[in-house]
């Protein structure tokens, strides 16, 4: 069965830009929706995997690094860590529900679908063998390459590096669907990607300002600084490539 594919990645808790995404995904009639990870570590955990939850057999999820730490905050709370991401984990795993927990621990590597015009595609988050992982916008060919080696679908679509590209990569298309909840795209929106019969890189404009006192009003006291490179000051997007590539090796 060949499918119509909305992509959404890195929702990271931003609800109120998953709603705006979520509206624009109803509109467009697809027949699936695959959330790409990190859904879960942000400033409104609980809510949002209550939202996602709700889309029941409309949806596949795969999971994303923050997944996996937010699990292992809720199963192992110990006290709150000092790095942003780490805080960030932790409150998330607080606020969730045991069946939220168990939600998230159901997630899958990788998806691998027939997408209307495409053929097979594989949805993973960082990279098909990782899921932290780094392809950028500028990563070199032959780094990705090795990523790739033995994946014999020639469609592959990633996330985690929050900014959305469509590469050519050898024998494979490389896409990133961007981030929902936390874009390094240069301007406050949120990005996600429509598949079949081709890619179609989306954005989502939604009202910011007004979302902001909702976000804050969840109780993670770092939401400012975790939302400030992405909404609230975006951050040029080729120096944040440049950044995780550095990092990368």
């Amino acid at each position: 069965m060949t499918l119509r594919v909305a992509v959404l990645s890195d929702i990271h808790a931003n609800l109120p830009a998953l709603d705006a995404v979520l509206s624009d995904v109803h509109r467009a009639g697809v027949d699936l929706v695959v959330v790409g990870g990190d859904v879960a570590a942000g400033p409104l955990p609980d809510e949002t995997v209550e939202r996602l939850a709700n889309l029941n057999s409309r949806a596949r999820f795969v999971r994303g690094n923050a997944d996996r730490e937010v699990v292992a905050a809720w199963d192992d709370p110990g006290a709150a860590p000092e790095d942003e991401a780490g805080l960030t984990a932790w409150f998330a795993g607080r606020r969730l529900s045991h069946a939220q927990r168990d939600f998230l621990d159901r997630f899958e590597d990788n998806v691998v679908l027939e997408v209307d015009g495409l053929g097979p595609v594989r949805f993973c988050h960082g990279s098909p063998r990782s899921d932290t992982e780094v392809i950028t916008a500028v990563s070199p060919e032959e780094r990705v390459a090795e990523m790739l080696t033995g994946v014999r679908e020639r469609v592959v679509v990633c996330g985690h590096t929050h900014r959305q590209f469509d590469r050519r990569i050898g024998d494979w298309r490389v896409v990133n669907s961007g981030s929902v909840g936390m874009p390094y795209e240069g301007r406050a929106a949120a990005f996600w990607a429509l598949l079949g019969p081709d890619v179609e890189l989306r954005r989502t404009d939604y009202d910011v300002a007004a979302a902001l006192p909702r976000l804050r009003a969840g109780g993670f006291d770092r939401t400012d600084e975790l939302l400030r490179e992405s909404l609230l000051e975006p951050a040029d997007p080729d120096w944040v490539a440049h950044y995780f590539e550095r990092h990368a090796r």
